[in-house]
């Protein structure tokens, strides 16, 4: 019994020690979101910072921000959908799909 105690517990520091690594890598992954034909681009990391905003000269004239503003919410909307998607795949082998938020 004392030995199976034991063992269970190494498994459990193991399964900790992989999902801390797994959640690293996660929040340092690059993830980016495009609007209409890379028109707009959002980068953001796992930790859901934007990391840069790219927007196409050809798009901006007087007038049009309306349009800028749209575009750049789809892209960021885009970004944070890979997020959320990719945090579930990665992250749900360690939480059994419990929807714990974060994870």
């Amino acid at each position: 019994m004392r030995g199976n105690m034991k063992n269970m517990m190494k498994q459990k520091k193991k399964k900790k020690k992989d999902m801390e690594k797994s959640q690293g890598e996660l929040e340092a992954t690059e993830f980016t979101g495009v609007a209409n034909d890379d028109l707009v681009k959002v980068t953001l990391n796992g930790k859901r910072k934007v990391l840069s905003v790219e927007i196409k000269e050809d798009i901006v004239e007087p007038g049009e921000t309306e349009i800028l503003e749209d575009l750049v919410l789809i892209a960021m909307n885009d970004a944070l959908s890979q997020i959320d998607e990719t945090s579930e795949k990665v992250m749900g082998k360690y939480t059994n799909n419990l929807n714990i938020p974060g994870f």
